[in-house]
């Protein structure tokens, strides 16, 4: 997902205190300018300096907050709200159901937001090696979250060899989905291709039509 606030807000979340929201305002302003002058020049154009230059801030903070540019294009807020998403869903709610929503659910109200962030990070993920590896290398912090949210609702080891196996399928095949949507000049609905992509997740690879 694309920004820094909540991407699937609560009533009953907590609100962040004053040192928590000026830690989102920064990150804010530093993905903010990061995408502008993406926009404007390219990714590969695009220094440290230039984007601390534009957010007001030092090369050094920037640094702080993102340790590579890569991370400045794909890290998000979206992980632990996630978790926290899932965890509100019915008990009795089987697991594929509760993932369906929540993912649905993301996408729509990510690509409200902003769609054409979402639309960048997608292409970049596609054209830029570095962003796509950084990703690769991100995505076992991802799948930890996963498979703890996995053991919570299905009383399944996080370590199960099962557990492990079906969180890294998912985030793989939301990252090609992601990568199929830009490939293909977005022109399919996003949320389709997430339901396409559980359904192979959920029940294999469908009949081949004759």
């Amino acid at each position: 997902m694309t920004a820094a606030r909540s991407p699937l807000p609560s009533a009953d979340q907590p609100q962040p205190g004053l040192r928590e929201r000026k830690k989102i305002k920064t990150r804010e302003a530093i993905r903010t300018a990061t995408y502008a002058l993406v926009r404007e020049q390219g990714y590969d154009a695009t220094t440290i300096d230039q984007i601390a230059e534009r957010a007001e801030v030092s090369p050094s903070t920037v640094f702080r907050y993102f340790p590579t540019k890569e991370d400045i294009v794909l890290t998000d807020e979206f992980d632990p709200v996630i978790l926290e998403e899932i965890r509100q869903r019915p008990a009795e709610e089987p697991w594929p159901d509760t993932i369906r929503h929540v993912l649905r659910r993301a996408v729509r109200l990510g690509a409200s937001e902003d769609q054409e962030v979402a639309r960048l990070r997608a292409h970049l993920t596609v054209q830029v090696p570095a962003v796509r590896s950084r990703m690769m290398e991100s995505m076992s912090a991802t799948g930890r979250m996963l498979c703890a949210a996995i053991a919570e609702r299905t009383g399944r080891d996080p370590d199960g060899l099962e557990v492990r196996v079906y969180a890294m399928s998912l985030i793989s095949g939301l990252m090609e989905t992601s990568m199929y949507w830009a490939e293909n000049g977005y022109r399919d609905d996003l949320t389709a291709l997430i339901d396409r992509t559980l359904d192979v997740l959920e029940h294999g690879l469908p009949a081949r039509k004759p």
